[in-house]
């Protein structure tokens, strides 16, 4: 595999994984009420954790994002 494909890769993987990230985060702002409903019950927490453990989740992956997309991928361009 070449830096060059692996650079291509890293930017589509990046991509995909930013529009999850906002997709998710788009479900759960508009949805909020009836998605900790269901999962405040399947869990057995209340409202107020879940919206916490959503915040938690968002911020993860946010973080994941950076780690293991933006940062290997602006180290190969400017490698290029």
């Amino acid at each position: 595999m070449t830096t060059e494909t692996l650079t291509i890769f890293l930017g589509w993987m990046t991509v995909i994984n930013i529009l999850v990230l906002t997709l998710s985060s788009l479900v759960l702002l508009t949805a909020r009420e009836k998605i900790s409903k269901i999962h405040a019950r399947l869990f057995g927490l209340d409202q107020a954790g879940v919206g916490l453990i959503y915040f938690q989740y968002l911020a993860q992956y946010k973080i994941a994002i950076i780690v293991f997309n933006i940062a290997p991928y602006l180290a190969l361009r400017i490698l290029a």
